[in-house]
């Protein structure tokens, strides 16, 4: 059992996503993920999808979810629930930074491209 001090999320090389990783494979799980991430207005992350489950709860800001052909709008107090091999796109649509945790049934993370090509992740997932 562990108790974690929460980090601010840092910079990170993606344009406009501040990212710390609150647990994961680097604090022993073997089988969850949990990130906090800031993604600044007009900022998006890259089509994108994972081999597990995602459960993304919007703590600040608006989004858009876009994935399957649809754009979905989200906004503070709402959770979206993304199926495993979906391939996804958040993107940062209002006026504050876009604020999310979210929870992976997996650790560490794989994450691809809509094409199937692993994306490496600048932070340890």
């Amino acid at each position: 059992m562990q108790i974690l001090t929460n980090h601010t999320p840092a910079s990170t090389p993606i344009p406009g996503i501040d990212h710390v990783t609150v647990a994961g494979s680097g604090t022993g799980l073997r089988h969850l993920s949990v990130w906090k991430q800031s993604m600044a207005p007009g900022n998006a992350t890259p089509p994108h999808r994972h081999t597990c489950e995602e459960v993304v709860l919007c703590i600040r800001g608006i989004g858009e979810l876009h994935a399957e052909g649809r754009i979905e709008r989200f906004i503070a107090g709402q959770t979206i629930v993304i199926p495993a091999s979906v391939d996804h796109q958040l993107i940062s649509v209002g006026p504050e930074p876009l604020e999310t945790i979210a929870a992976f049934s997996m650790t560490p993370v794989l994450t691809t491209s809509p094409q199937g090509e692993v994306l490496a992740l600048p932070w340890e997932s």
